[in-house]
């Protein structure tokens, strides 16, 4: 998702010619934003606003995850953890979303409405405190669909591994 366009863009958006898009901006219809060489430009927000759609406000949201009920305690502790690491951070929580399910179970509630949210351009921010704890494989393309959607990931604890050390501990994972 771009966050401005050109006027050629933004007009094949909304399906307006751009001498359309000129005029409502010399009459005051839909303003245009200008670069410093005085080119004319548009927002997402602007499209948003004339699809008729609100500008969202964007939230930093957490997500926990255990593999079973018997983990509840670490559940709680990730929770806490991650909490404590974005309150030093200075990053207000606005949502703290868990999960009990397998890392290969890509159809986890919680998961599901995360995914949903960034999509939609609510999320800012996804603090997670290990990769693993989002998705046990993967984790890049759930990275770049983020990004794409305006969002970046925290990883609290971002260890790095070979390649062949991460794929014996996903092996594991699997295994266990």
């Amino acid at each position: 998702m771009k966050s401005t366009y050109s006027p050629r863009e933004f007009g094949a958006l909304i399906g307006r010619a751009v001498n359309t898009l000129q005029r409502w901006d010399r009459q005051g219809i839909l303003k245009a934003y200008r670069t410093p060489t005085n080119r004319r430009y548009y927002t997402h927000e602007q499209y948003l606003e004339f699809i008729g759609q609100k500008a969202v406000a964007k939230k930093i949201v957490t997500y926990c995850r255990v593999s079973s009920a018997s983990q509840k305690n670490d559940l709680v502790s990730q929770k806490q953890a991650v909490e404590h690491f974005c309150g030093a951070a200075g990053k207000p929580i606005s949502e703290a979303l868990e999960d009990i399910g397998s890392g290969l179970n890509y159809r986890r509630k919680q998961f599901v409405r995360l995914m949903e949210m960034v999509e939609r351009g609510e999320v800012s921010e996804i603090v997670i405190a290990h990769k693993d704890r989002l998705v046990r494989f993967g984790f890049e393309w759930f990275e770049k669909f983020c990004q794409d959607h305006g969002c970046t990931i925290t990883v609290m604890n971002a260890e790095s591994l070979s390649p062949a050390e991460e794929m014996t501990k996903d092996l594991m994972s699997i295994i266990h």
